[in-house]
């Protein structure tokens, strides 16, 4: 069970004015830049004027592709490698949040491909190779700045696919809290939810694990627990902000995971959500997870809950073990509905059952969704309906 390999070589700059070495950190890949964003939110925090005047100071060539989705979509990964194969940029950079970061990873795979990028996004086609890429976070959410994975949208037949490649890794993350400053209370909750989901999707694990890595997640928990109702309420604090962004890159790098095979379970659920009505990936995970939880609580797996009760949340360890995990996921309810503010029903969101059979078809591929508890396709529709 202890045989793993870990190698997670990003270099990562960590803190204020660390953006002085992105030039010389460019360099080493070439003189060709893209720069990759979203929708502008860098240029109203200065961002992009430093990024900009770094660049420039480097004597590096600039291209620029804008306007990368929130959930990001298969025709800006088509757009940004037309512009990388015609303009032959040697490196990428990619300026925002996780979404912007998983386009430019599928932009600097589908570089060198001739064919559709999605065949690469559903592993139709292998990732061979990619671009090298540079990565300045400004959400902190998914942990795209530190780990191999990446999640693009197909509007078009309404799939939200993960894919996964060493070859995209980023080469150099720049890890600025106060780059977070201006998120608002809605993303940064939001941003928190998806760290923590990362978390539980590894801690519940019926797989044997290490005590050690056990006890790293619960304090990760504990400390997105903690500072993202700080974070929320003081926007410029930086221990809450800081906090924040290391747990996310800690959360799904690799690390926790290193000696567990558990397949995830909450998110490919989440993802037919995000497909078919275009949500935030961390509200339509809040909504989920304690549903998920009480559908699969039993007494085959309860020890798993009462250690998460106890050891995160502070529940009285002498209770019967039962009752302990039934309070974790009410607390867990209170943290996300309460604390958070999250919206606690799909049916607020303007979602019925139309496509809950489809959703849940796609979920478990038409099988079984291994995990902590295996699901199939009805099992996941409840669930969903549970949710409403």
């Amino acid at each position: 069970m202890y045989n793993f390999v870990y190698n997670i070589p990003t270099k990562i700059y960590f803190g204020g004015n660390q953006i002085s070495n992105l030039g010389k950190e460019l360099k080493k890949f070439g003189n060709r830049v893209l720069l990759c964003y979203g929708g502008g939110s860098i240029k109203k925090i200065g961002l992009y004027d430093e990024v900009v005047e770094e660049i420039k100071k480097a004597g590096l060539e600039l291209f620029e592709l804008n306007g990368i989705e929130p959930n990001p979509r298969v025709t800006s990964v088509k757009a940004g490698a037309e512009i990388c194969k015609r303009e032959k940029i040697d490196v990428l950079l990619a300026v925002g949040g996780g979404s912007v970061i998983d386009c430019t990873k599928a932009i600097g795979a589908a570089t060198f491909y001739d064919g559709d990028p999605w065949d690469l996004v559903i592993g139709k086609a292998k990732i061979e190779k990619a671009l090298p890429l540079v990565s300045i976070l400004t959400l902190s959410a998914t942990g795209s700045e530190m780990d191999i994975f990446g999640v693009i949208s197909n509007m078009d037949s309404n799939d939200k696919v993960g894919f996964a490649s060493k070859e995209v890794l980023p080469k150099v993350s720049f890890l600025d809290p106060k780059n977070t400053f201006t998120v608002s209370p809605y993303q940064t909750a939001c941003g928190s939810v998806d760290i923590l989901s990362h978390i539980i999707e590894t801690y519940f694990n019926q797989e044997e694990s290490m005590y050690m890595l056990d006890t790293f997640m619960e304090g990760m928990m504990k400390t997105v627990i903690k500072y993202a109702p700080i974070a929320m309420k003081d926007p410029k604090n930086e221990e809450a902000r800081a906090n924040l962004m290391w747990t996310s890159s800690w959360a799904i790098n690799g690390f926790v995971s290193a000696c567990q095979t558990c397949t995830w379970t909450c998110h490919p659920i989440e993802h037919q959500l995000s497909a078919y009505y275009d949500i935030t990936h961390g509200l339509g995970l809040g909504i989920l997870t304690p549903r998920w939880m009480k559908y699969i609580l039993d007494e085959t797996n309860v020890e798993r809950f009462y250690n998460f009760g106890v050891n995160v949340f502070g529940i009285d360890k002498n209770l019967e073990s039962m009752e302990v995990a039934n309070k974790s996921i009410e607390m867990l309810e209170k943290f996300l509905f309460e604390e958070l503010g999250l919206k606690k029903h799909l049916s607020d969101l303007g979602i019925d059952e139309t496509h809950f059979e489809i959703m849940a078809k796609k979920a478990c591929n038409d099988g079984i969704l291994k995990g902590f508890k295996p699901l199939n396709q009805k099992d996941i529709e409840n669930i969903y309906k549970m949710c409403l």
